[in-house]
Parts: structure tokens; C-alpha cells; sequence
């Protein structure tokens, strides 16, 4: 086989079992389980995909974060470490805040995300590899106090949703020693 073709087999299943994820993630949600253990149930599920935990790698090990308004002032365009100077003031203010309420607007592994999540929008994103082939996906997702809908992700009419549901189930499993 060659290996386009066998990167582009890996990144098809790497694919179809993303949909897992976000299935996941939004049922967990619902289900108010604390921030953290929704990133434990994430990471257990890569190991029985037998991929790799990519998240881990980005600054704060975060799978998300609360959506905010940019308030700080200062220059536009002025980054540090890949990030928006503004950005940066804003997330320290935000991060500062919500500690004063036991919580975090950060989504990670740790400590700060002992939480159920706060209500209001959430960029959620969690990345996956196996070898040098990586994916994910970023969507919205919608945290409320309504006990009847207490989470819907902001669109459910997105590419990767659409080809996820035209997909055949037939997809050959790349993963070394899958069953």
C-alpha cells in the first residue's frame, strides 16, 4: 500500500470515529458531569481508539473554552506566543473571575475544571492523532439552565456532520491490532 493511501485510510477512520466525540462531549454535558471528567471520558476513549491524545500539547491542555467578548483595549494584531495580545488580557480577566467562583473558562484535565459547565458558549475542540496524522473538529457548543435542553451545539448542519452521516459503515479499521 502506498503511503498516501494508507494516510488517507488512517485519516477516513480517524474521521468517522471523531463523530464519537462529539457525541460524547454533548451528552456528558447534558449530564452536568464536572469539565474534567468529561476530559477523562474523552481521553479514555482515544486509548480504546488507540489513537493519541493531541490536546495535550496546546497551551493549558484545554479541549475548550468559554466563547467571551473581547473587551481589553490595546493594538490589534499584536500576538505573543501565537496569541492576540487582546485575547491574552481578556482570558486573564476571565480566568481571574471565574477562580473567584470555583470555576474555569478554560476546559482541561486539571484542578480548575472540577466543574459542571458554565452556562453560556463554548468553543469545544478536542484533537486526536495516530502517527503523524492528526484531526479534530471546533464547533459551538450552548450550555444553558434549562433542565429540558440543558446543551445543544450551536449548528448541527456542518460539513463534517453531513459527511459523517453520508459515510458508508463499511470503513476498513487502519488501527494496528483493532479487532
Amino acid at each position: 500500500m502506498a503511503v498516501g493511501s494508507a494516510r488517507t485510510r488512517i485519516w477516513d477512520q480517524l474521521f468517522r470515529d471523531l463523530s464519537e466525540y462529539r457525541s460524547l462531549i454533548l451528552e456528558s454535558v447534558r449530564n452536568r458531569q464536572p469539565l474534567n471528567d468529561i476530559y477523562a471520558d474523552v481521553d479514555a476513549l482515544i486509548v480504546k481508539h488507540g489513537y493519541d491524545n493531541r490536546h495535550r500539547v496546546y497551551p493549558g491542555r484545554v479541549i475548550g473554552h468559554q466563547v467571551t467578548r473581547i473587551k481589553a483595549a490595546g493594538p490589534q494584531g499584536v500576538t505573543f506566543a501565537g496569541f492576540g495580545v487582546r485575547t491574552i488580557q481578556t482570558l486573564g480577566r476571565e480566568l481571574i473571575s471565574e477562580r473567584l467562583h470555583g470555576r474555569s473558562p478554560l476546559w482541561a484535565d486539571g484542578r480548575s475544571s472540577r466543574h459542571t459547565p458554565t452556562p453560556g458558549l463554548w468553543a469545544v475542540e478536542p484533537h486526536i492523532g495516530f502517527g503523524d496524522v492528526g484531526i479534530k473538529f471546533e464547533e459551538l457548543l450552548v450550555v444553558t439552565d434549562d433542565p429540558d435542553n440543558p446543551a445543544y451545539w450551536l449548528d448541527d448542519d456542518l460539513p463534517h456532520v453531513r459527511r459523517w452521516a453520508e459515510m458508508s459503515p463499511q470503513l476498513i479499521d487502519v488501527r494496528e491490532g483493532a479487532a
